[in-house]
């Protein structure tokens, strides 16, 4: 069951199709929606976006999803074939970059909750690069691209496909600028839902790795060839 048959959709879907009747209707989804690239449209749908909603998998098929929100076009469209998003100091867990670094898919769902409230999936390869590695090969990158936060890492997709989330039943939101403040008693983000945290030590440890190249898993290093390794 974890082997994909030849062409878009996962046995899995190929089986419940089959169970339930629609086959043909799902064929004809695959054969006009399914692209294996990024149409011109889907390009400029991205580049208009200002959140994008990610889902990774570690090896042993864990799941994690993740939430990813900036001006419009900060997820950047190399080309039709790659997709690129900046990646900031945040609190140090990494969960889905590491998720990456086991398992390359990941699935982006982009939505428009304003205007034409439309969705595009974009699932493919990615890797968790170096702002210093990705600035070597995109140099035109922007430098600040969010409130004044410099990237810390970038994550770099390679398209297998993308396909229409389709309208029905995406709820319409109106953009309205952030209340300033907080409701007296909320409690800070990292004690929203657990008890508050001691009081904490102000010595910041040294964090290791900056400015070193990212670790790389075993299934990577097996991809170099003898002369590269």
């Amino acid at each position: 069951m974890n082997n994909r048959p030849a062409g878009p959709g996962s046995a899995g879907e190929r089986l419940l199709q089959s169970h339930l009747g629609t086959t043909d209707r799902a064929a004809v989804f695959y054969d006009r929606q399914v692209q294996p690239q990024l149409t011109p449209m889907m390009r400029e749908f991205v580049r208009q976006q200002t959140m994008v909603f990610l889902s990774t998998a570690d090896a042993a098929g864990n799941c994690d999803t993740g939430f990813r929100a900036g001006p419009p076009g900060f997820v950047i469209d190399l080309d039709a074939d790659t997709l690129t998003y900046p990646e900031y100091r945040g609190n140090g867990v990494h969960a889905g970059n590491g998720n990456i670094l086991e398992n390359p898919h990941l699935g982006l769902l982009f939505i428009d909750f304003t205007h034409h409230h439309i969705g595009l999936h974009v699932n493919g390869r990615a890797k968790v690069v170096s702002d210093a590695e990705q600035r070597s090969v995109y140099p035109h990158l922007p430098v600040d691209t969010a409130q004044s936060r410099k990237p810390a890492l970038w994550v770099h997709l390679t398209v297998d496909e993308a396909y229409v989330q389709c309208s029905k039943y995406i709820p319409h939101l109106e953009p309205a600028p952030r209340p300033r403040g907080t409701t007296a008693n909320r409690p800070k983000d990292s004690d929203y839902f657990v008890a508050p945290a001691p009081a904490p030590d102000h010595r910041r440890p040294v964090e290791h790795g900056a400015g070193h190249p990212l670790p790389v898993m075993e299934h990577e290093r097996l991809r170099l060839t003898p002369d590269q390794a």
